[in-house]
């Protein structure tokens, strides 16, 4: 059926050509027309699926909280005014220095640290947070602009689980429950937005980007949200620690390191989550533990190696050490059997590899025994 199909197709292109033109230039001509149509419609498609997300988040937000559901009939301006309440601000942004990110205030050059220090004690919302979310410009002139939507939708929901907190507003938040798609596609909007600023970073950053961080990371933090978004979207979250795991191992860049900074404390903020920072401490010990290997292979048949990579594994050995050090403050004892796994197979082969490489890769192996050591006194705890 489908070689008679295109035979039918070859000779109505071959009937209706025009004269003048060849049947190989009318049938390109014919392929660019119809691919801008449907480049066209897929433009469409994409606005419209915007929008239709756009109105579930409106109504999942009016589901948990409808707009004049506050105690004592008062209004919502009047609450918010005797709450003075101040929006967030961001810390001002360092440019690209390309190299120096040793001095105390290099996690600043992403303007999310003091950023998301000042979340945590004062509530960004705005007078009008309970009017209609104004419509998005769906024809995004870059990916920064896709941002917009996932991140005004979790801060809405976020300010009302503040707002409920204190008393000030009722909400229900099992709606949620009900609504897995919103939240689904809320969540992987912003993730996929972030994955895309990570792999090819521009300094200064806009507030947009510092925003969503901090949007992120509230959000995985709060004692009840966490779990309705680990629930529904972990498996994205799983990816999104993969991705920047990744985007660490292979820039190679000239002036990468302040990249690499970013992108190593969008991952210790994510540790900041419990179930979370066991799965990423398993993804870097397995990663750590290959590159080991890989090299102690090198080393022993004389062969080359990747010096890049070699270089790049040190901001994982410094995730890794940094996220460790905070499991074994907390003594939360809270790692699966997978995590155990991934730290035995760890520690199996490590004295060997150290013995072997610490005359030709000191720092490296320093770091190896000093993960060792905060994985041994894990484990006697």
């Amino acid at each position: 059926y489908l070689k008679i199909s295109k035979l039918a197709l070859a000779f109505a292109i071959i009937h209706s050509k025009p004269p003048g033109r060849s049947c190989k230039e009318y049938t390109e001509h014919l392929a660019k027309t119809v691919s801008e149509q449907d480049i066209g419609w897929r433009s469409k498609v994409e606005a419209l699926e915007a929008e239709v997300l756009r109105l579930r988040q409106e109504l999942l937000l009016n589901k948990i909280c409808p707009r004049f559901c506050l105690e004592n009939g008062a209004s919502a301006e009047t609450l918010l005014d005797q709450e003075c309440i101040n929006p967030m601000s961001y810390s001002s942004q360092l440019e690209d220095s390309g190299c120096d990110v040793s001095n105390d205030y290099a996690f600043d050059s992403l303007g999310i640290l003091s950023g998301f220090h000042q979340s945590e004690h004062n509530v960004s919302t705005s007078k009008h947070w309970l009017e209609r979310v104004p419509p998005l410009n769906l024809c995004c002139t870059n990916k920064e602009e896709s941002l917009t939507a996932p991140v005004q939708f979790l801060q809405h929901l976020l300010e009302i689980r503040k707002l409920s907190e204190g008393g000030i507003l009722q909400a229900d938040f099992t709606k949620l429950e009900n609504d897995s798609f919103t939240m689904c596609n809320s969540v992987s909007q912003l993730l996929d937005g972030l994955t895309v600023f990570y792999n090819s970073p521009k300094f200064p950053v806009s507030n947009l980007l510092t925003e969503a961080v901090c949007v992120l990371i509230s959000l995985i933090t709060d004692t009840k949200l966490s779990n309705h978004v680990l629930k529904k979207c972990f498996k994205k979250l799983e990816e999104f620690k993969k991705n920047l795991i990744q985007i660490i191992l292979r820039n190679s860049g000239v002036n990468r390191f302040q990249a690499l900074h970013a992108v190593s404390q969008m991952l210790v903020l994510l540790g900041r989550n419990n179930i979370l920072r066991n799965s990423l401490i398993s993804l870097l010990l397995s990663e750590i533990r290959q590159f080991a290997e890989q090299l102690l292979q090198a080393y022993q048949i004389q062969a080359m190696y990747d010096i890049t990579q070699y270089e790049n594994i040190f901001p994982l050995c410094m995730i890794l050490e940094q996220l460790l050090q905070n499991e074994t403050e907390e003594c939360n004892g809270s790692s699966s059997d997978h995590d155990r796994e991934e730290k035995v197979e760890f520690l199996k082969n490590l004295d060997q590899i150290i013995l072997h490489l610490s005359d030709e890769f000191p720092l490296f192996t320093l770091y190896l025994w000093r993960v060792s050591v905060l994985l041994n006194a894990a484990q006697i705890q």
